[in-house]
């Protein structure tokens, strides 16, 4: 059974940093393809952020030079650490992996940017 438990989020100014963690069982990250994604009110989850299993990584056009993501293999976790924060940054963050034939996401977590 895959399941992750996302942390770290939270309030925080613009220009300022966060880094969320995703810590997984029943899949080994770092042999895995896994991606962030964030959501905004009312609208469809954006993948903001993927890594492949060989360690080659994406990004969103409006987070690249500031968001990097990472792995640990010897936590099991990835990691999303955001730099330069604005107020658009502000949604729910998801980690998600497919792994045959299913879509696991964790619980969600949220970052608001805002003085």
């Amino acid at each position: 059974q895959v399941h992750f438990v996302e942390s770290g989020g939270g309030l925080v100014q613009p220009g300022g940093s966060l880094t969320l963690s995703c810590a997984a069982s029943g899949i080994t990250v770092s042999m895995a393809y896994m991606a962030w994604y964030r959501q905004y009110p009312g609208q469809q989850r954006e993948r903001v952020a993927e890594i492949f299993h060989r360690g080659d990584t994406t990004y969103l056009d409006s987070v690249k030079g500031r968001f990097t993501i990472s792995r640990d293999g010897r936590k099991n976790a990835l990691y999303l650490q955001m730099n330069n924060l604005i107020p658009e940054d502000t949604a729910v963050y998801y980690c998600q992996a497919p792994l045959e034939a299913e879509t696991y996401w964790g619980q969600g977590i949220l970052v608001t940017v805002s003085a």
